[in-house]
């Protein structure tokens, strides 16, 4: 793999490492409102792999989507091992996570997203050729390519 081949993989891991000192210098509660850390376990490595999400709790769950669908490097994680860790705000806690490929459940979230963060989802859709409000049928097709990620938390602990 030539040096331009790995620039796109270098930026994504260089765009990961401000969001985990944020959380390691104590000021989670600063980005937790939008972003969490997922620790996963490298499905080849066996090592923990820290990623950066955008999320939203729902129903006292963390639910995250992936843009790349089962594709994405973290997702692959969790189907070998679904069990994760989660920072978010001033939290620590173990999961189970769940991967969810259905295109009207991810649609739902997507909707959900968009009512919540109308115009950052916004700009996301558009980015992505879509319109920043776009049909449920838009969504759907949309969604055929993603994944949602839903974690269910196990016990709590709160970070000093």
């Amino acid at each position: 793999m030539g040096a331009l081949q790995k620039l796109p993989r270098l930026i994504y891991r260089l765009m990961k490492l401000p969001p985990q000192v944020l959380y390691r210098l104590g000021l989670g509660s600063l980005i937790g409102r939008y972003v969490f850390l997922l620790t996963t376990t490298g499905r080849k490595s066996g090592l923990p792999r820290v990623t950066p999400l955008q999320y939203e709790e729902r129903d006292e769950a963390i639910v995250a989507a992936a843009m790349h669908g089962t594709g994405a490097d973290w997702v692959r994680n969790i189907l070998a091992d679904p069990c994760v860790e989660v920072e978010v705000k001033n939290r620590h806690f173990p999961g189970q996570a769940e991967v969810v490929t259905e295109r009207g459940r991810v649609a739902d979230f997507l909707a959900y997203r968009l009512r919540q963060h109308p115009r950052m989802i916004g700009s996301m859709l558009r980015a992505e050729g879509l319109s920043a409000q776009p049909s449920r049928e838009q969504l759907e097709d949309y969604a055929a390519g993603l994944a949602l990620v839903i974690i269910h938390p196990e016990q709590e602990r709160r970070l000093l």
